[in-house]
């Protein structure tokens, strides 16, 4: 039986190492098909149109088939766009694929969650400072409703109870949504929390959770982090302590 070949497929490069002296092996998003593994033969040669296509943050068509674990990528076109980011936009970049590759697992697909991601990418392709740190944050919490391991942010978690106008709540990885105490380093008001609420409702954008995320950046900054590392099963994040390095310099 001849395997089912995949054409035409939007798709943005993850990851990509070394398999041989010409050939590479990618973690790919596609749209339908979720995270995959491809091998691209002979990507690496200086003369193979693939090399300069298969790049981080670049809208993608692939074709790619076979039946192991492991596909063979058939061919791969550029869509267009942005230029290939640079400095803390490449970064951010990273941060979001390796958010992916961590939370993801291969061949399930998240077509919404791949329109969220292009959104994103095309936000921190031609963002800088403030405006990187808000698109992050808006897509942290679409992935983390995506798979389901955001509580909802309109209500306390334990309890089920509406949150209280005036009254400070915290995201706590093991917790949920709960009343702040003094010993909480980051807190939203009631009101932010079910204005964030609302930006991830069915229908909504990602540049409606992107504006809903631009006054309170810095209090959901730690919070998700924690949230994500939990998750993720780490203390920090590579391209994060990467980061943390960069700027410490």
């Amino acid at each position: 039986m001849s395997s089912k070949r995949i054409s035409d497929e939007p798709a943005y490069v993850l990851h990509r190492h070394d398999w041989s002296e010409s050939s590479l092996i990618l973690e790919v998003f596609t749209r339908n098909h979720g995270r995959t593994a491809l091998v691209a033969k002979g990507a690496k040669r200086p003369s193979s149109s693939l090399r300069p296509i298969l790049l981080p943050m670049q809208p993608l068509h692939l074709a790619f088939g076979g039946d192991a674990e492991i596909r063979t990528l058939r061919s791969a076109e550029w869509m267009g766009g942005h230029v290939m980011p640079a400095g803390d936009a490449l970064l951010s970049g990273y941060y979001l694929n390796e958010l992916v590759l961590s939370l993801l697992a291969r061949d399930d697909p998240h077509p919404v969650l791949f329109g969220v991601y292009a959104s994103a990418v095309e936000v921190i392709a031609s963002g800088h400072g403030e405006v990187l740190q808000t698109a992050l944050r808006a897509f942290e919490l679409l992935l983390l409703r995506e798979i389901g391991l955001l509580p909802m942010l309109d209500a306390q978690t334990m309890t089920l109870a509406g949150l209280e106008p005036g009254t400070r709540y915290s995201l706590v990885a093991e917790g949920g949504l709960r009343q702040a105490d003094g010993q909480d380093r980051a807190s939203l008001t009631a009101r932010q929390w079910v204005d964030l609420q609302a930006s991830l409702g069915d229908g909504a954008r990602f540049s409606d959770t992107l504006r809903a995320c631009a006054s309170v950046v810095q209090e959901l900054k730690p919070q998700l982090r924690a949230l994500l590392n939990y998750h993720c099963g780490v203390k920090t994040l590579r391209t994060r302590q990467m980061m943390m390095d960069l700027q410490s310099l």
